[in-house]
């Protein structure tokens, strides 16, 4: 347990990174259940995200870890965090202050490409 909130055990995490060092991460606004952005993690972004209790993630362009919102001040708090059935991906429940997007959008996901007839 940390200050932040509790994990299952110290090395629980170790079972996300069989597959790769990244793993894709789908966040979710608390509350609204929008989903706002997909990133990765590694295993450091990972550990930053349950030490602060807000999101860290691993940029691939850049090769460095990133605060979501540390220069912008829209920032992801922590609600929950669940692993899929394959251990290989989190989906991550956060408090969104500000945008997701780095547009300035709320959600990443705006761009409609697709609609049944139905819809």
């Amino acid at each position: 347990m940390n200050k932040i909130g509790s994990v299952k055990s110290d090395n629980f995490t170790d079972k996300f990174f069989k597959k790769s060092e990244l793993i894709p991460a789908v966040v979710q606004e608390y509350g609204t259940n929008e989903v706002l952005m997909l990133a990765y993690m590694n295993r450091e972004s990972l550990e930053k995200t349950f030490e602060t209790g807000y999101t860290w993630f691993y940029s691939r362009s850049r090769k460095e870890l990133w605060n979501k919102g540390a220069t912008s001040g829209h920032l992801q708090k922590i609600v929950k965090i669940y692993g899929d059935c394959d251990d290989d991906t989190l989906l991550i429940i956060v408090k969104q202050i500000g945008a997701a997007c780095h547009t300035g959008k709320h959600s990443c996901f705006f761009n409609e490409i697709w609609r049944g007839k139905n819809e």
